[in-house]
């Protein structure tokens, strides 16, 4: 039996898209604009936060399909950015004909609870230490407070995904329906929590939350215990390895983090 999945593609410009069905553009922060896509869902329909997509990102495709959305499975991933088979090498047509189908995730979910990428090793970095150099590690403390006051059970969970050198990123999953409710139940208080201790006006805000949400996200699996299965993620633009590279070790010698 055909499942019922929809897997989120967040989009805050015009782009190519699958045509597979099983795929659901999203427009996210569209508060105020013009539809992109006639075809395409926006994020400020229903009950919504797409007024906070500059700060939230690609959350805010995740709280519509929360508070809107019927299906069994739910999935997020991005515009550029799709689970998929593995390409070493390829033009960008190899690339789309890789990215999964409707078939490749009911075959996965047969095998697991939830769908994520492979895991990034950040090898000479603990996962906290890396986002203390990229970020701040005050916001970390900040996040780890919330957690203590709100729900204790999860630092043993916080203290081994801060204290690894693998993570899963991009806020990228395939899950079911109850464990998707039951995971923006826990993790949009926190967001919310911790976005109420900065002014939005202030550029460091920019973007900011969505970052600590992929770091909760793999704090939540921990504590959730749940059977996961990693698949490779196909990027349809080409990333820059050496400029990453060497913004990483700049913010890392030359930053200073409070």
């Amino acid at each position: 039996m055909r499942l019922d999945i929809k897997i989120l593609v967040a989009a805050h410009k015009p782009y190519w898209m699958p045509e597979d069905g099983v795929y659901l553009p999203v427009q996210v922060g569209a508060a105020g604009k013009e539809s992109i896509d006639p075809a395409w869902q926006r994020d400020d329909e229903g009950e919504n936060i797409s007024h906070l997509n500059p700060y939230y990102c690609e959350l805010t495709a995740l709280y519509w399909a929360w508070k809107n959305l019927e299906a069994d499975f739910v999935g997020l991933c991005h515009y550029r950015r799709y689970f998929g088979h593995r390409v070493l090498r390829g033009s960008l047509e190899k690339k789309r004909q890789a990215i999964f189908t409707q078939a490749d995730y009911e075959q996965l979910l047969e095998q697991a609870d939830v769908i994520v990428p492979k895991k990034r090793n950040y090898y000479i970095e603990t996962v906290y230490s890396q986002y203390a150099h990229a970020h701040r590690a005050s916001d970390l403390e900040a996040i780890k407070g919330i957690i203590t006051k709100r729900c204790p059970e999860y630092l043993p969970a916080w203290e081994k995904v801060m204290d690894s050198r693998r993570v899963h990123i991009l806020n990228m999953f395939v899950m079911s329906k109850g464990d998707f409710h039951a995971y923006c139940e826990w993790l949009f208080p926190i967001i919310d929590e911790f976005a109420s201790h900065f002014d939005l006006a202030d550029p460091y805000a920019a973007r900011l939350f969505g970052f600590p949400a992929e770091r909760l996200f793999n704090v939540w699996l921990v504590k959730q215990g749940l059977q996961v299965v990693e698949v490779p993620i196909v990027m349809l633009e080409s990333v820059n390895w050496l400029k990453k590279g060497g913004a990483f070790l700049k913010r890392k010698f030359c930053k200073q983090n409070t």
